[in-house]
């Protein structure tokens, strides 16, 4: 087991800046339960056996093994990743994603903040998030009306930054 504690330490404030996070977007209560899942045995250990300190140990299981099973346990528990929102299309017969409900675009905005700040330290800036964002390719994999939301908060912050964005994610009811 590579580093324990400090993957332990890492998620939590995680965590924690994700639950801060919430309770500036209006879904405190939601930001509670956020990324539980990631202290089950079955996220844990590989969390802790992979911890490099500088991004998600996730990445380093996929390199091995060409799959992360903690990712696979954790995307299928937890709605705010869009890899959730997968269904079978019953007239294409294949998976294809859904539109996310709103509240769970929140977080994922909220948990992709977070992130950014815990992986990027003292050189994180409000365009961090947005970079990762288009860096990663994840829209070409959500649904389309997903995408263009996550994507106007995500600029929003690099533009006008998290007093503003915060405020105006707060004002949209909860879906």
């Amino acid at each position: 087991m590579a580093r324990p504690f400090a993957h332990f330490y890492t998620v939590t404030k995680h965590r924690h800046r994700v639950i801060s996070h919430c309770f500036r977007a209006g879904i405190g209560w939601q930001g509670l339960f956020h990324d539980l899942s990631k202290y089950s045995l079955t996220e844990f250990l590989p969390g802790a056996r992979y911890y490099q300190g500088t991004r998600s140990p996730n990445e380093r299981e996929r390199e091995l093994y060409g799959y992360s099973l903690a990712w696979m346990h954790h995307k299928g528990r937890n709605r705010h990743h869009f890899e959730y929102w997968v269904d079978l299309n019953p007239k294409e017969k294949r998976y294809e994603p859904v539109p996310m409900p709103i509240r769970y675009i929140k977080e994922m905005f909220c948990d992709r903040v977070a992130a950014s700040k815990i992986y990027q330290g003292k050189s994180y800036t409000d365009a961090a998030p947005l970079e990762y964002y288009l860096r990663g390719g994840a829209k070409e994999k959500m649904h389309p009306a997903t995408a263009e939301q996550l994507e106007e908060w995500l600029l929003m912050l690099k533009e006008q930054g998290e007093k503003e964005t915060f405020r105006h994610i707060r004002r949209i009811p909860n879906r």
